[in-house]
């Protein structure tokens, strides 16, 4: 579904990505991990196209994405969750789930698919007309996988969905993506507790300085405590 190939990005003069290339397919779990600022959400910024300086190749769905706006790259089933939630102050949750479908061509379901992303997010639920940033920060974080779900992707790429989360809410969600694979969406996840990332994961591909310095099974690298220990600790 997503083939990235030779992509080196640059932040002014600096290169941080050097020549990354990485698969997802079809119906699969795929995790970026490594330390802090070895290049995954760069990785990820790169694809979904909030970076101007780049080079190399992204092929989603048979469809080469470099040059292409962010927008459309959303229009063609590739979302976005960034770290930050940037949710809309002033806005209530309903009406931050419409702003998922602004781009969208299903925004004429927009009543019937808040009902059903709904149904999805028990909790959401409840606080549909409740002002969005007044919910914890495990509810935010919710509501953000919510809106990047609602125009149903086919592939949506989390960047740290459990960062500052408590446990309790982190095991909920890592349950949706479990749920959300076996309903055929596939997902590009940047996961900083890199064991429970691999738990639920088909492979995983280490980063470190800006490039890929390994790749395998996510069930390899689970009983890998070398690779672990050398390229994930905080």
């Amino acid at each position: 579904m997503l083939s990235v190939s030779n992509l080196n990005a640059w932040y002014g003069a600096s290169h941080v990505l050097q020549d990354i290339v990485l698969d997802v397919n079809k119906g699969e779990i795929v995790c970026l991990i490594g330390r802090n600022g070895a290049g995954k959400t760069t990785t990820l910024k790169s694809i979904i196209g909030l970076l101007d300086k780049i080079r190399g190749s992204i092929v989603f769905k048979n469809e080469e994405l470099l040059g292409q706006p962010a927008h459309r790259r959303f229009s063609r089933g590739l979302a976005y969750v960034p770290e930050e939630r940037r949710i809309v102050q002033g806005l209530t949750v309903r009406e931050n789930l419409r702003l998922g479908l602004v781009a969208s061509p299903l925004k004429a379901r927009e009543a019937a698919l808040i009902d059903e992303i709904a149904m999805i997010f028990p909790r959401l639920a409840e606080r549909l007309d409740q002002e969005a940033v007044t919910m914890s920060g495990g509810e935010q974080q919710m509501l953000a996988i919510a809106r990047a779900m609602i125009a149903k992707p086919d592939l949506i790429m989390l960047d740290e969905p459990s960062e500052g989360i408590m446990p309790v809410l982190v095991d909920e969600m890592f349950e949706l993506f479990r749920n959300m694979k076996q309903q055929g969406t596939t997902i590009l996840l940047v996961e900083q507790n890199v064991e429970l990332a691999l738990d639920i994961a088909d492979r995983a591909y280490v980063l470190d300085q800006g490039a890929v310095v390994h790749h395998a099974s996510a069930q390899a690298l689970l009983a890998d405590d070398e690779i672990k220990e050398r390229y994930c600790s905080v």
